[in-house]
């Protein structure tokens, strides 16, 4: 740049001199004389020469700083290329070994499997296993649990169960959303706590505390689902403002399904783009860290998640002193109208209904073929409480399994049963646990 201004420079001060030599040319001629006349002449052609060498000169340097910023383009877009392949690879790579070590892995109860998605999928695509959702009575270390009793595939298959404390309806529903094509036509179950339906509504620590952003990201900006039915499970989704807050892109998706306004469709339809960026961005965080714990070959669960409470109810005792059994047979037989009509009502309002319906209406749009296990009734809650009372859970529990067609085991013959469930925490005893194993064994091999 600095030499074109210099050459042009010179070819001012050329010109300027060729005028000073015309001008005294033109004051020795006569007027109309032929040196003036060539003086013009020479005059434009001057200017002529000036001009080109002017545009000759920016233009070359044009073509020079394009040719520098040439090299600057390419280096980034092959920057761009290795990243993009690097990280497909290791994508791949991450898939690979999911489904490798998924046979080990699927009994496991660790927090990636939790709150990620990737070791869901790959259990999903494994012919002999067997996903199971539920709550904290799936990673509780009670003898004959379905995760360990068919670890060693003794059947021919393997539980995987995903859950932990305070995991509900809502939070399975936006799990097997995200999961979408990949349970069309593959067996799930899902094991549902009577405790849920027996208050009014989700207590919001346990719901952030199992809330995955892959998953409500995955149902928000993910295509399985009716419009409508994911215009529900945002109004749903927006009674828990702290989860949604983290992240603005989400928030505002959910208010415009919310919402309905065409106004916000349009809104929506602008947003889909940097939704599904989001859902690849999430997805590769996902199979990076299972790439990572695969790699690292897995640790434990430490022992200080694990509960503390015994799981021998033979051992429970009473203030008085008096065993559990005698005690629990003495409290079923004292029927308290005041906590049977309280009971009747819980189970009445319960929010969780709500949640369940769109629990099953996702599970239809699915295609997936579920079995649904509802634990009965334990003895500590059913003090006070007469038959014709707990009764009402299992009709209505009934009845809307039946409305989708969902197949339901409910193990009513042990309601009460102080030898099914743990007191105090709905948690499923050896004995419990080994109906359950039975019931998961024939559905898994039932064809119908």
């Amino acid at each position: 740049m600095i030499s074109s201004l210099q050459s042009i420079i010179v070819s001012t001060n050329r010109f300027d001199r060729a005028r000073q030599t015309r001008n005294a040319t033109q004051r020795d001629s006569p007027p109309g004389g032929r040196a003036g006349q060539a003086e013009s002449s020479w005059s434009i052609s001057v200017w002529k020469n000036l001009s080109r060498t002017q545009y000759y000169r920016v233009f070359m340097t044009r073509r020079a700083v394009a040719r520098s910023f040439a090299p600057h383009l390419s280096s980034a877009l092959i920057a761009c290329a290795l990243t993009a392949a690097i990280l497909c690879g290791g994508r791949l790579l991450a898939m690979y070994l999911e489904e490798r070590t998924i046979h080990s892995t699927a009994p496991r109860d660790f927090f990636i499997k939790n709150q990620g998605l990737a070791f869901e999928r790959a259990a999903a695509r494994a012919p002999d296993i067997l996903l199971l959702y539920g709550s904290s009575e799936l990673i509780d270390p009670i003898p004959n649990r379905a995760s360990d009793f068919f670890r060693k595939e003794p059947t021919g298959f393997e539980v995987c169960p995903v859950g932990k404390a305070g995991t509900t309806s809502l939070i399975v529903l936006q799990k097997l959303g995200a999961l979408g094509s990949a349970l069309h036509g593959r067996k799930v179950a899902i094991s549902l706590s009577p405790s849920s339906f027996l208050t009014p509504s989700i207590r919001p620590d346990f719901y952030a505390g199992n809330f995955s952003l892959p998953a409500a990201s995955g149902i928000l900006f993910g295509n399985a689902l009716d419009p409508n039915l994911k215009t529900a499970i945002a109004k749903r989704m927006l009674q828990f403002p702290d989860t949604l807050g983290k992240d603005g892109l989400m928030r505002l998706a959910a208010d415009c399904l919310a919402s309905g306004r065409s106004s916000d469709r349009v809104v929506l339809m602008a947003l889909w783009p940097l939704g599904k960026l989001q859902n690849i961005i999430l997805d590769l965080q996902d199979h990076f860290e299972a790439l990572v714990y695969i790699l690292d070959r897995g640790k434990p669960i430490p022992n200080w998640l694990r509960t503390l409470i015994s799981h021998r109810t033979q051992t429970l005792k009473t203030r008085s002193g008096e065993s559990w059994e005698t005690w629990t047979a003495e409290s079923l037989d004292a029927i308290h109208p005041a906590r049977d009509a309280a009971f009747r009502e819980r189970v009445a309002s319960a929010g969780e209904w709500t949640d369940l319906e769109l629990l099953f209406r996702t599970l239809t749009e699915l295609r997936a073929r579920p079995l649904i296990l509802s634990m009965p009734i334990d003895a500590y809650a059913a003090r006070g409480i007469s038959r014709s009372a707990r009764e009402v859970y299992y009709d209505r529990m009934r009845d809307l399994a039946r409305r989708y067609h969902l197949p339901l085991i409910e193990f009513e013959d042990h309601d009460a049963d102080p030898t099914f469930l743990i007191a105090h925490r709905e948690h499923p005893t050896p004995k419990g646990w080994r109906y359950y194993d039975r019931v998961l064994d024939r559905f898994f091999h039932n064809n119908k």
